[in-house]
């Protein structure tokens, strides 16, 4: 039952990151065909109606009147600030540095999960973060030329901030929700705001339906917002919070790879050099803390009862 757990959570990861990594180069090409608001909130309206035909036979378990407001800030954290700030920044800085400050939130979710939620943080497990932030920034750093906006920074630190808190929240409130309503109702009342936003300053006509564009609009709203925002919910769910964003790391890689792969961008020094760092750093966050304490143990149950003060300091 364990190791087919383990199988899952795997499967989950793996998915979300790859699903997660390929959406920046899809939405970048996407939003080439129609503007980014529109885009925004038809991509996520799609994505929630199709988790609709779902959630609709768990109907019992949606309990609104007395968790309305949960789904409500979800939506308004994870979605509406997420997407909304997002879209609006990176008009303003460099992709790459924009993506660099955004993937600042597994840092900041790892110390809200250790104040909020009381998982467990020691000076390795922070490292680990730490490091992880740094791979990202030096996967990035080639994108960091021309005029910095201090606009965008506080933009790409708004959407890392509310993906942070609406993670944390989800996990300090998800025993009294159901999760697949939890999605659903966050991305239809998400998608509704944004999709409401675009067409208040936006222009629908400005679409151009094409067949890569209706592809790229079609694979997003199913296997990224729709799928993807399920299996990060249900791994953040099961597991250590920050943990599970430790591996979120990995998705400026998958992005920037994709990048080169399918759109021609250069893989530089920079790239290797942070997926060491990104590796390294999955490896630091995950590593239990029972582990050193059970070496801790060992070692103290290894020094003779009889041994004097000095004895067991020489041992050590």
């Amino acid at each position: 039952m364990e190791r087919s757990s383990r199988k899952r959570t795997a499967f989950l990861l793996a998915f979300l990151v790859l699903m997660w990594g390929i959406n920046w180069p899809l939405t970048k090409h996407a939003l080439i065909y129609t503007p980014p608001l529109l885009f925004a909130g038809i991509r996520t309206l799609i994505g929630g109606f199709l988790l609709l035909l779902v959630a609709i036979p768990r109907y019992k378990k949606l309990n609104f009147k007395q968790t309305w407001y949960i789904y409500l800030i979800s939506a308004v954290l994870n979605i509406i600030l997420f997407y909304g700030l997002q879209t609006v920044g990176l008009g303003y800085l460099p992709s790459g540095l924009f993506s660099a400050i955004v993937f600042f939130q597994p840092v900041l979710l790892g110390i809200l999960s250790w104040l909020w939620l009381g998982e467990s943080m020691y000076g390795l497990k922070m490292f680990g973060l730490l490091l992880g932030f740094a791979g990202v920034a030096t996967i990035t750093s080639a994108g960091l030329n021309g005029h910095i906006s201090f606009t965008g920074i506080l933009l790409a630190l708004g959407s890392a901030v509310s993906w942070a808190f609406g993670t944390v929240f989800m996990k300090k409130t998800g025993d009294r929700v159901d999760s697949i309503w939890m999605v659903t109702l966050q991305l239809l009342m998400g998608g509704v705001v944004l999709t409401g936003t675009g067409l208040s300053t936006e222009s629908v006509s400005d679409i151009a339906w094409t067949g890569p564009f209706i592809f790229s609009l079609l694979f997003i709203s199913v296997f990224v917002i729709a799928l993807g925002w399920l299996a990060f919910f249900t791994l953040v769910g099961s597991g250590e919070a920050s943990k599970v964003a430790s591996f979120t790391f990995l998705i400026p890689l998958i992005s920037i790879t994709a990048s080169a792969i399918f759109m021609n961008e250069a893989i530089t020094i920079n790239l290797l050099a942070g997926l060491m760092l990104i590796v390294v750093s999955i490896v630091l966050v995950n590593v239990p803390l029972r582990s050193f304490r059970a070496a801790k143990a060992k070692k103290s149950k290894d020094i003779p009862p009889c041994a004097s003060l000095a004895q067991a300091r020489d041992y050590k």
